[in-house]
């Protein structure tokens, strides 16, 4: 089944050109089943592309995906077409009234900031207990799980001396996880933050369980039983040329970057990088729609309850 994506959103036609199955409102209105209505919580910058990063993911699934794209309700995007936010976003007071059998929220470039000095953190902290009652489960990424994980649990972030930049092997400690289904016994994941959550932190909370972990960026995806959440400080989604977009936007601003690891062959940032996660980014996504089918109530009012 495909994901139903309005037909004038970019990222439509992107994914309908790379074979990823695309419905429009019409098509999807002609099927006689309960699509899953997942939510995107986009904090990020570049709009367009994040969701087309997010909806290439959920869309590869067999079941019908409704997504609803979301955005804080007093912040205003300063890279993206207003008419784009217009039609396409709906600002969280807004639907914070519906229920949602999935929500993901994003990364945001603002790592450097702490919690409280966020503009949109009260609301967010909002979105966070809200998930709680209208959301059966919810994946932060990145900025976005460093935020939730802290919110519920109180692990904090720490900043690093140089960024943590490239791909870097993480080792599955939890092969039996519903969301590690079809996982290899480690796997690439690229990386790209200026802080850390430490494994002794999460250590320290019952609920918490590091499902992939790396000894050099440390821990890579954690599920939290006491939340029916999931966070990943890294990014599965990433297009190919994902980091290599952040790596020349840094060298020709003359901003002191270094290459990322094991990204480029024989790390020559002249030769173009090969994807090596894209497998397990579908897979991990794939096993977390699978996990929400099986588990939410068919009516949606039962969601939370």
């Amino acid at each position: 089944m495909p994901i139903r994506l309005p037909e004038s959103l970019p990222a439509y036609h992107i994914l309908d050109r790379e074979g990823v199955m695309v419905m429009d409102e019409l098509r999807a209105t002609r099927q006689d089943i309960r699509p899953l209505r997942i939510a995107l919580l986009n904090l990020m910058p570049k709009k367009i592309q994040s969701e087309t990063q997010f909806a290439r993911l959920i869309g590869a699934t067999p079941l019908q995906i409704d997504l609803t794209l979301i955005r804080m309700t007093e912040h205003h995007s300063k890279t993206t077409a207003p008419e784009h936010m217009e039609e396409f976003y709906r600002p969280f007071q807004q639907v914070r009234d519906e229920r949602f059998d999935g929500l993901i929220i994003t990364g945001a470039p603002i790592e450097h900031l702490a919690f409280s000095d966020v503009t949109y953190w009260d609301e967010l902290r909002e979105v966070f207990d809200w998930s709680q009652t209208h959301v059966h489960n919810t994946f932060g990424v990145c900025w976005g799980g460093m935020a939730m994980i802290n919110h519920f649990h109180g692990v904090p972030k720490h900043m690093l001396a140089t960024k943590m930049f490239g791909c870097f092997r993480q080792t599955n400690t939890s092969p039996a996880s519903v969301y590690l289904r079809g996982f290899s016994d480690d796997c690439l994941v690229p990386v790209s933050r200026w802080t850390e959550i430490r494994q002794a932190d999460l250590d320290r909370v019952a609920a918490l369980r590091t499902l992939l972990f790396s000894e050099v960026s440390g821990p890579c995806l954690v599920a939290d039983s006491a939340h029916r959440a999931l966070y990943t400080f890294d990014h599965f989604e990433y297009d190919s040329g994902t980091l290599k977009e952040e790596y020349d936007r840094d060298a020709v601003a003359g901003t002191p970057i270094a290459v990322p690891v094991n990204y480029f062959p024989d790390d020559d940032p002249t030769r173009a990088p090969l994807n090596r996660w894209r497998s397990h980014g579908h897979l991990l996504y794939g096993n977390w729609i699978n996990e929400i089918y099986q588990t939410t109530p068919f009516d949606l009012r039962d969601i939370g309850t």
